[in-house]
């Protein structure tokens, strides 16, 4: 079974830094995209940042210049560096993947639980 677990969430300063990690884990055949999203009380889950297998990145404007997105391919693993966060940044952080499992040719879409980040100003 294939699993997204996220870490690295809590309480940050503005202006100061948080970096999120999520793993993926279990019968893997290949991970392509991943991404992380966010959803804050009261309003729709957002992209905040994409990254392909390639190492190619998207990010949503009110995050550029800010938010870093990275992955780690032999560790299966995405990061989200968090500099400089700004207390509308407060949301829960989702991470978001399409992963080939061992022995499948097709390609699911995977979330991890969620992680809570709050920015205080």
């Amino acid at each position: 079974q294939v699993r997204l677990v996220e870490s690295g969430g809590g309480l940050v300063q503005a202006g100061g830094s948080l970096r999120l990690s999520c793993a993926a884990s279990g019968r893997i055949g290949g991970i392509d995209y991943m991404a992380w999203y966010r959803q804050a009380p009261g309003k729709q889950r957002e992209l905040v940042a994409n990254i392909t297998s390639d190492g190619s990145t998207n990010y949503a404007d009110s995050v550029k210049g800010r938010f870093t997105i990275s992955r780690d391919n032999p560790k299966k693993t995405v990061y989200l560096q968090m500099n400089s966060p700004k207390p509308e940044d407060t949301a829960v952080y989702y991470c978001n993947a399409n992963i080939r499992p061992t022995g499948s040719w097709l390609i699911n879409e995977y979330w991890g639980q969620g992680t809570q980040v709050t920015v205080s100003s």
